[in-house]
């Protein structure tokens, strides 16, 4: 084996050891968003998961059930892209800015 080629494959087996420990890092790494001027929030971990609702009371109405989900859909969304753009940020320190797709 040439030793470009061996110094290619330990740098590309330091990376993936780097972005396992990412993950487990990401995982522990939360972002909220809200919805209805903070009415409704939404908690989501790097992992995208959804951890938490917070819902005002005075929001409930049971004759408006729709806007409450509307709301609902709007924080978890957001959060979700929160998330995503965290993890996006935070890949990008391990692999220099490039794009490598299915990597993330």
């Amino acid at each position: 084996m040439s030793k470009n080629i061996a110094v290619m494959l330990k740098q590309a087996q330091k990376l993936q050891s780097d972005m396992l420990k990412m993950q487990e890092e990401l995982a522990s790494k939360t972002v909220e968003a809200s919805a209805g001027g903070g009415m409704v929030t939404a908690k989501v971990n790097g992992k995208q998961e959804l951890l938490e609702i917070n819902i005002d009371k005075t929001v409930v109405n049971p004759d408006d059930v729709e806007m409450l989900q509307d709301l609902i859909v709007a924080s978890v969304n957001e959060a979700l892209n929160k998330s995503k753009d965290m993890v996006t940020g935070e890949m990008s320190k391990l692999t220099g800015g490039l794009n490598l797709p299915g990597l993330f």
